[in-house]
């Protein structure tokens, strides 16, 4: 544990939400069931949508499947930032320190300018492409990075409990 008495990091652990969340059989259980349904319904729409980009199921409108995956990628956020939080609270000294939970972040971030350059770029003009036709390698080179910086942020928030 990286925090000691005064800092910032114990000033957190001891907020009574912290606290309750290190202490309640079942409230750090709920929530982490919260954060993992959060995680598959984003990853799931993420990787049909990314499968989709790579050349699986061409028949199927990009601009289609994008507008549908939106909806629940959002709301999966709403459960899985907040979740998350929660669980960050409960431990932070801790998660501050692990390998696991910095490398998981910093691939979160890296998801982010990934799915902010794909909208930004290849994906303004899916109209060409949005349905039997070739993807762009750009297009394809976005869904390839996102699949696995979301494999690497499973993987790590997974080891999050072994390292």
């Amino acid at each position: 544990m990286i925090s000691g008495p005064a800092s910032p990091l114990a000033a957190i652990e001891q907020l009574p939400l912290a606290v309750a969340m290190r202490h309640d059989l079942w409230l750090y259980p709920v929530v982490e069931i919260v954060h993992i349904i959060g995680f598959v319904t984003l990853a799931g729409g993420l990787i049909v949508l990314d499968l989709r980009l790579l050349g699986l199921s061409k028949g199927l409108p990009v601009r289609a499947l994008a507008r549908h995956v939106l909806p629940w990628s959002i709301g999966a956020l709403l459960l899985i930032v907040p979740s998350g939080l929660l669980m960050f609270i409960a431990h932070a000294g801790d998660f501050v320190g692990n390998t696991a939970f910095i490398i998981k972040m910093v691939l979160l971030l890296c998801a982010a300018a990934n799915a902010a350059a794909f909208h930004a770029g290849a994906f303004r003009g899916a109209a060409a492409w949005d349905a039997d036709a070739e993807v762009p390698v750009a297009a394809k080179l976005h869904a390839l990075a996102s699949l696995l910086i979301w494999a690497g942020v499973l993987a790590c928030g997974r080891l999050l409990a072994y390292i």
